[in-house]
C-alpha cells in the first residue's frame, strides 16, 4: 500500500463519518458545515520513531474541531475503519490523538514488484494534468559565452521542467533571445573592429572569444574589408549577424552537451518585425490590447502603461517621444505572445540581479487580463560561486560553462546545482564536486545505483531469476522495512517537487535513499553464501534491490543526471 493509497482510505473514512454526523444532525433540525477532506489532507508521514509503526497520521487532531468531537474520540472511530483495510497490520492511537499505522510485510513488500513492473513511469503522476506551463531560463545575450551563473539557472530550469512533466503537465522550455538594442550594436561593433584589424571600442566586449568570432566571421565574409570601403554600415550589420549566428549556435551547443534541452529559442527581433501584409509588430499591438484593458496612459509626451494597479512600485514607460519602445514594451509583448500560444501559467526563472522585474512582470500579467496569482512565476536564483574554479582565457573575465564541463563534467555540476533552493546562494568548493567518496552527494547516489546493477549482474550468474518467485511477505528485515517505506515516498516527493518548482527535493531524497540501501545491502544478502540454496527471499530481495536501482534512476533522469551501472 503506498501513502497515496492510505490517503484515499483515510479521507474517505472521515468523509463518512462526517456524512453520518450530519445526517444526525439535519435529523434534530441542526445545520451543520459542509466539509470535504481530501487525500492531500489526510496524507501521512513516516514516524522518527519506527516503533510507532510505518506510518503516522495527525488527521483527527486536524479535523476534531470543526467536526465538534474529542480529537482521541475522533482517532478511535477512525482506527476501527482503518483496521478493516487490507494490508493493515494494526493501529495505535498516541497522546491527544495521534495515529499509528502498521502494515502487513505483504503489503508493504508489494511496493517492490509494483516499481520494477511500472519501470521509469513509477513516480509520475497526474497531480499536474491539463496544465500548460511556459519555463523561461537561462535568456543570456548571445554576446559572449555562457558562465557559472548561466549554469546555475540552466540546470535549475531544466530540472523544474523534468519534474513538472513527471507530474502530468504540458511544459515549454523557453529561451528568450535578447538579440536586439544596444547590446547587440556593442557586440556588433567589438567583432567588427577586430575582424578589420582596427582599435577596439572603448566600451568593447573584453576576452579573446572576440577575436575568435572575427575570424569566423572573415571565414564567411572574406571579402569584408572591401565591403566596409564602400559600405560600412553594411560591414556592420553582416558582422553582427554571422557573429550572433555564431554565438547563439555555441551557446545551444554547450547547453546541450550539459543534458540541457530547449523547446523553443525565441528571438527579441520577431517582436519589433511587421507582418508580411503590413500588420503592426507584436511590439506596436501590445500597447493598443494593453489600452484596450483600460491601463494605458500618456503623459510626458511618452505611452505609459498603469502598473501600479498590480502592484509595481512605479508606472512603466511603454515608447518615449522618440517612437523608441523600451525594454519594458518588449517585455509586455513577448508576456502577451506566450498567452496567445496558449499557456496558462508563466514561469520565469531570472538571476540576482533582477529582483526588480518581479513587480514589472506580475503587472504585466495583470495588465493583460491574467490572474497574478496562478497564471505568472517569477523565481529569482541567488549567486554561485566555486572554488578552484578558473577564469576562462577565451571570455577573459568569466568563469565558462565550456571550462566547467570539461572540469567537472555534466552529472556533478547538475546534481550539486539542483540539490538547492533557487534563492539559496551557493559556495561550492570544486575538489569536492570531482571527488569520488560518500562525502560526494552525486558520486554517493550513483555508486547506491551502481551496486544495484552489481547485484543484478551477480544474480544472473548466481542463478537467482525474479521470475522464479516474488513473497513480499518475506521482506521483514529492520532495513527492508526502512528500503522499502522509503520507496513509497518517491511519488509524494516528486508530486511535492513540482507543485512547488524545488527539484531540490529529488535530490534530498535520493540521498535518503542511497543511504538506506547501502544499508540494506550490508545486512541482507540476495546471492547465498557458501553451500545455501537459492531461496524464494533471495529471489524477493533481488526485486527489491532492482526495485532502488530503478527508483534512483527515475530521480536522477528528473535532475538530468546518468545513472552509471559501473563506477
Amino acid at each position: 500500500m503506498t501513502p497515496q493509497e492510505l490517503a484515499e482510505h483515510l479521507a474517505r473514512i472521515l468523509n463518512d463519518i462526517i456524512a453520518e454526523r450530519r445526517r444526525a444532525a439535519e435529523t434534530e433540525g441542526v445545520e451543520a458545515e459542509a466539509i470535504l477532506v481530501t487525500a492531500a489532507d489526510a496524507s501521512p508521514e513516516r514516524p522518527k520513531n519506527r516503533e510507532h509503526g510505518d506510518w503516522a497520521s495527525n488527521l483527527a487532531m486536524k479535523f476534531a474541531k470543526r467536526i465538534g468531537m474529542n480529537p482521541r474520540e475522533l482517532a478511535q472511530q477512525i482506527t476501527a475503519k482503518v483496521d478493516e483495510i487490507d494490508g493493515v497490520a494494526k493501529t495505535e492511537i498516541a497522546g491527544p490523538g495521534f495515529i499509528n499505522i502498521t502494515l502487513d510485510a505483504a503489503s508493504a513488500g508489494e511496493t517492490a514488484r509494483r516499481v520494477v513492473e511500472q519501470g521509469e513511469n513509477y513516480g509520475r503522476t497526474d497531480v499536474l494534468a491539463g496544465q500548460k506551463i511556459n519555463l523561461e531560463f537561462v535568456s543570456a545575450n548571445p554576446t559572449g559565452p555562457l558562465h557559472l551563473g548561466h549554469t546555475r539557472w540552466a540546470a535549475l530550469g531544466d530540472s523544474i521542467s523534468r519534474v513538472l512533466r513527471a507530474a502530468g503537465a504540458e511544459v515549454s522550455n523557453e529561451y528568450y533571445i535578447n538579440d536586439a538594442g544596444s547590446q547587440m550594436n556593442k557586440f556588433a561593433r567589438s567583432v567588427f573592429a577586430a575582424a578589420l584589424g582596427e582599435e577596439a571600442p572603448e566600451d568593447a566586449y573584453p576576452g579573446e572569444y572576440i577575436g575568435a568570432l572575427a575570424q569566423k566571421v572573415l571565414e564567411q565574409i572574406p571579402n569584408l574589408a572591401e565591403i566596409a570601403a564602400n559600405d560600412r554600415e553594411a560591414a556592420l550589420e553582416m558582422t553582427q549577424e554571422a557573429a550572433y549566428q555564431q554565438q547563439l549556435a555555441e551557446i545551444k551547443d554547450s547547453l546541450e552537451r550539459f543534458n540541457v534541452h530547449f523547446d523553443l529559442y525565441f528571438s527579441e527581433r520577431t517582436l519589433h518585425a511587421e507582418g508580411a501584409n503590413g500588420e503592426k509588430s507584436p511590439i506596436a499591438a501590445a500597447v493598443d490590447r494593453l489600452r484596450e484593458q483600460g491601463h494605458v496612459f500618456e503623459a510626458d509626451d511618452a505611452i505609459w502603461v498603469r502598473t501600479t494597479d498590480f502592484g509595481d512600485d512605479k508606472d512603466r514607460v511603454f515608447t518615449r517621444g522618440n517612437g523608441i519602445y523600451t525594454y519594458f514594451a518588449a517585455d509586455a509583448a513577448y508576456y502577451l505572445d506566450k498567452k496567445d500560444r496558449g499557456f496558462g501559467e508563466k514561469i520565469y526563472l531570472l538571476g540576482a540581479d533582477h529582483h526588480g522585474y518581479i513587480g514589472r512582470l506580475t503587472a504585466i500579467a495583470g495588465a493583460a487580463g491574467d490572474n497574478i496569482e496562478t497564471d505568472i512565476t517569477v523565481l529569482i536564483g541567488q549567486l554561485v560561486n566555486l572554488n578552484g574554479a578558473r577564469l576562462s582565457k577565451r571570455a577573459g573575465n568569466i568563469v565558462e560553462l565550456d571550462d566547467l564541463l570539461e572540469w567537472l563534467g555534466s552529472d556533478a555540476l547538475r546534481y550539486w546545482l539542483a540539490r538547492y533552493p533557487a534563492d539559496s546562494p551557493l559556495s561550492l568548493e570544486g575538489e569536492k564536486l570531482r571527488s569520488r567518496t560518500n562525502d560526494n552527494p552525486v558520486f554517493y547516489v550513483q555508486y547506491a545505483h551502481a551496486r544495484t546493477c552489481a547485484v543484478a549482474r551477480n544474480a544472473e550468474v548466481a542463478g537467482v531469476r525474479r521470475d522464479d518467485a516474488f513473497d513480499p511477505a518475506l521482506l521483514t528485515h529492520e532495513t527492508e522495512t526502512e528500503l522499502l517505506g522509503k520507496l513509497q515516498q518517491y511519488p509524494a516527493i516528486v508530486a511535492g517537487a513540482a507543485e512547488l518548482r524545488e527539484p531540490h527535493r529529488i535530490a534530498r531524497y535520493l540521498e535518503e535513499l542511497a543511504a538506506d540501501f547501502h544499508r540494506w545491502y550490508d545486512s541482507c544478502r540476495v546471492i547465498p553464501q557458501g553451500e545455501e540454496p537459492i531461496s524464494d527471499l533471495h529471489r524477493t530481495r533481488l526485486w527489491l534491490n532492482d526495485a532502488a536501482g530503478q527508483v534512483i534512476r527515475n530521480g536522477l533522469d528528473l535532475l538530468g543526471v546518468t545513472a552509471p551501472e559501473r563506477l
